[in-house]
C-alpha cells in the first residue's frame, strides 16, 4: 500500500469522524426542531432552511472551492503564493457576499408570494443574515482544504457540531421558528472567529508573508469558480425542488413538513460520505496538475469502491426499516412519511454517487460536465415533480426525485469511467449487488416496528460483509487500509 493511499485513508477517516459528528448534530437539530415545532411550522422551517442553503451555495462555495483547488496545487511547491491566492479569494468572496445578500433581500417578497404565503417574508428577510455568516465560514473551510490542514478542519467541524446542538436547539426552545433562523446566523460566525484566530496565530506563520510583488490572475479563479458555482446551485435546486413543489401545489405546510422529514432521513448516505469530496477534490487536482492520471484514477477508483460497498447496505436498510427509523427519529406523528422515504432511500443513494463523482471531475478541471448534468437533472426533476405531485402528492415527489437521481448518476458514471479509464469493475459491482439483494430479501423477513430493527440491521450488515468476504471481494488492500488506520491510531495514542 502506497504512502499516498495511507495518507488519503487516514485523512478520510479523521474527516469522516468529524463529518459523522457534524451530520449527527444536524439530525439532532432537525429532529429537535421537528419535535419542538408543529408539523406545519416544521414545514416552514424546511422551506426557509432549504432556500437559504441554495443561496449560500451561490455565495459560499464557488470562490472558496476554486481557491482551495489552486492552493492544493502550489502550497508545497510554491508556498510564497499561498497568502496571495488567499487574499484574492477573500476579496472576491466579500464582493459576492454583498451583492447576493442585497439581491436576496429585495426578491424575498416575490418568492413568498410565489409560494402563496406572504407571512414567510419576515422569516426570509431574517434568513438573509445567514448568507454572509456561512460565506466567510466556507471561505476558511476550503482554505484549510487547499493547504491540507485536515486536522484543524476536523476540529472546526466538531466545534460547529457542538455549537449547532446547543445554540440552535436553545434558541428554538425559547424563540420558536425565529430562534431557529437566528441560530443559523450565530453558529457559523462563532466558528469563523475561532478559525480566524488560529489562522492568524499559527497556520499563516507556516507560509511566507504576503508579497505585493507576486501576482495571481484573479480571473483564473473566477473562470474555475463559475461552473462549480452553477453546479452547486443546480444541484441544490435539484434536491430542493420537490419540497417547493409539494408546498406550491398542495399549499399544505403539514405535507411539506412530512416530506421534509422523509428527505432529511434519506440524506443519511450523503451526510456520511460528504467527507470524500473534501479529500477527492484537492487530491485529484494535485494529481492531474502533475499529469499523473494513473494516480488520480487509483484515488477515484478506490474511493468509489469503498463508497458503493458501504452505500448498498445503508440504502437497503433505510428502505426496509423506513417506518421504524421515522418513528425513532421524529415520532409517530411523522409516520405518513414512510412510503416517500422508502422511495427516496434509493434516489438519494444515487444522488450521493453523482455528487462524489462530480467532485472528482471538478478536481480534474472538468467542472463544466457536472454543471451540465446537474442542470439537466434540475429541469428533469422539475418536470417530473410538476406532473407527479399533482397526481400522487408527496409519493409522486419522492418518485420524481428518485428517477431523476438514477439517470444523472448513470450519466456521470459513464463519463467518469471513460475519462479516467476503467475506474469501475463490473465484477465488483455485481458481487456487491448480489450481496445487497440477499440481505434485502432477508430484511423482508426480519421486519419490525420496534427498536429491535437496530439488532436486525447489525446482523444484516454482518451478513452482507460476510458474503463479500466469501465472494473474495474483501481484498488485502482493504485490510491493509484498516491495519494502517489502526497503527495510525496507536501512534497518536502514544504521542
Amino acid at each position: 500500500m502506497t504512502k499516498t493511499a495511507k495518507s488519503l485513508a487516514r485523512s478520510f477517516v479523521l474527516l469522516m469522524i468529524a463529518e459523522v459528528l457534524f451530520n449527527l448534530s444536524g439530525f439532532v437539530v432537525q429532529t429537535g426542531a421537528g419535535r419542538i415545532l408543529t408539523p406545519a411550522d416544521y414545514g416552514r422551517y424546511g422551506l426557509i432552511v432549504s432556500l437559504t442553503i441554495m443561496v449560500i451555495t451561490l455565495v459560499g462555495n464557488g470562490i472558496p472551492i476554486s481557491m482551495g483547488k489552486y492552493l492544493s496545487e502550489i502550497h508545497e511547491t510554491k508556498p510564497e503564493m499561498v497568502p496571495v491566492i488567499k487574499r484574492i479569494g477573500w476579496w472576491l468572496q466579500l464582493i459576492i457576499i454583498i451583492v447576493i445578500s442585497v439581491i436576496f433581500y429585495l426578491i424575498t417578497p416575490g418568492i413568498a408570494y410565489l409560494l402563496g404565503d406572504p407571512t414567510l417574508i419576515p422569516l426570509f428577510r431574517l434568513s438573509v443574515f445567514i448568507l454572509p455568516a456561512y460565506a466567510i465560514d466556507s471561505y476558511y473551510f476550503y482554505y484549510l482544504t487547499g493547504i491540507h490542514e485536515f486536522n484543524f478542519q476536523s476540529f472546526l467541524k466538531i466545534l460547529r457540531s457542538i455549537f449547532r446542538m446547543t445554540i440552535i436547539i436553545a434558541l428554538i426552545i425559547f424563540f420558536g421558528l425565529n430562534g431557529s433562523v437566528a441560530g443559523y446566523i450565530f453558529v457559523p460566525l462563532l466558528v469563523f472567529l475561532v478559525a480566524w484566530v488560529v489562522d492568524a496565530s499559527r497556520i499563516s506563520r507556516k507560509f511566507p508573508k504576503f508579497d505585493k510583488t507576486l501576482h495571481f490572475d484573479w480571473k483564473k479563479m473566477l473562470e474555475y469558480a463559475w461552473p462549480v458555482t452553477l453546479f452547486m446551485i443546480f444541484y441544490q435546486i435539484l434536491i430542493s425542488l420537490d419540497l417547493y413543489f409539494v408546498k406550491g401545489i398542495t399549499h399544505s405546510d403539514y405535507l411539506a413538513g412530512i416530506y421534509n422529514s422523509a428527505f432529511l432521513i434519506g440524506q443519511i448516505p450523503y451526510f456520511l460520505f460528504y467527507a470524500l469530496t473534501i479529500i477527492l477534490l484537492p487530491s485529484v487536482s494535485e494529481s492531474t496538475s502533475q499529469n499523473d492520471m494513473k494516480k488520480a484514477r487509483d484515488i477515484i477508483s478506490q474511493s468509489l469502491r469503498v463508497l458503493i460497498m458501504l452505500l448498498v447496505p445503508i440504502v437497503i436498510l433505510l428502505n426496509t426499516y423506513a417506518g421504524s427509523v421515522i418513528k425513532f427519529i421524529y415520532g409517530a406523528k411523522y409516520l405518513p412519511a414512510t412510503l416517500p422515504l422508502e422511495i427516496l432511500a434509493f434516489g438519494v443513494g444515487c444522488l450521493t454517487v453523482f455528487y462524489i463523482l462530480s467532485f472528482a471531475l471538478n478536481g480534474a478541471g472538468k467542472n463544466k460536465i457536472p454543471m451540465w448534468i446537474a442542470f439537466g437533472g434540475m429541469l428533469l426533476n422539475a418536470t417530473f415533480n410538476y406532473i407527479l405531485v399533482s397526481r400522487y402528492g408527496i409519493v409522486g415527489s419522492a418518485s420524481a426525485t428518485s428517477i431523476t437521481s438514477l439517470l444523472i448518476m448513470l450519466i456521470s458514471m459513464v463519463y467518469t469511467h471513460r475519462y479516467f479509464g476503467g475506474i469501475f469493475k463490473k465484477g465488483e459491482l455485481l458481487k456487491m449487488a448480489l450481496a445487497g439483494l440477499i440481505i434485502y430479501l432477508l430484511s423482508l423477513i426480519l421486519t419490525s416496528h420496534n427498536l429491535i430493527f437496530f439488532i436486525w440491521s447489525i446482523i444484516l450488515v454482518a451478513i452482507y460483509f460476510g458474503l463479500l468476504y466469501l465472494f473474495k471481494e474483501i481484498k488485502e488492500s482493504d485490510l491493509a487500509v484498516i491495519r494502517g488506520l489502526v497503527k495510525f491510531k496507536e501512534k497518536k495514542d502514544l504521542a
